[in-house]
């Protein structure tokens, strides 16, 4: 399929990072994974890996039909241990400061691009059950325009 010249062109490969790997990361690369399919190689990665996968992302990530329940969290170092090589991503999108940090220490000797995207972290905002997801749900929406605003309408 031909893309449109308003956007940017869908990179080869795409690495999200957050700061645990069990919210907007995986949120990020499973939304991207629905939009654009296997046009292009999404992984997750967080600075720790120190929390499992968030329930409440999972329950906002199933309402638009994203399966995050398999999702296992790892970090920068583990990715590299299992063989991902960061010089092997095309773009580095960073979804928190410290992940930013982290990816362009870690990218400094690649030629790599690292964006920062200010997503709103939900954890721990709203104190029932129905305003929390109300938060993950504005945290899914808010990556899910910034995907569509950068790489175009859904192409699967």
């Amino acid at each position: 399929m031909a893309q449109d010249s308003t956007y940017a062109p869908l990179p080869q490969s795409v690495l999200f990072c957050c700061d645990h790997n069990s919210v907007r990361s995986p949120m990020a690369e499973g939304i991207m994974k629905k939009l654009y399919g296997k046009q292009c190689y999404i992984q997750s990665v967080g600075v720790k890996n120190d929390l499992e996968i968030d329930g409440f992302a999972v329950a906002v990530c199933a309402e638009m039909g994203v399966e995050l329940s398999r999702h296992r969290s790892r970090s920068f170092d583990e990715m590299e241990d299992w063989g991902d090589d960061l010089s092997s991503f095309d773009l580095v999108l960073a979804l928190s400061p410290a992940s930013q940090r982290r990816a362009l220490d870690l990218t400094r000797f690649y030629h790599l691009d690292v964006e920062y995207w200010p997503i709103l972290d939900p954890t721990g905002l709203g104190e029932s059950r129905e305003a929390r997801l109300d938060s993950y749900r504005k945290t899914r929406d808010q990556i899910m325009n910034k995907l569509v605003s950068r790489f175009g309408p859904a192409s699967v």
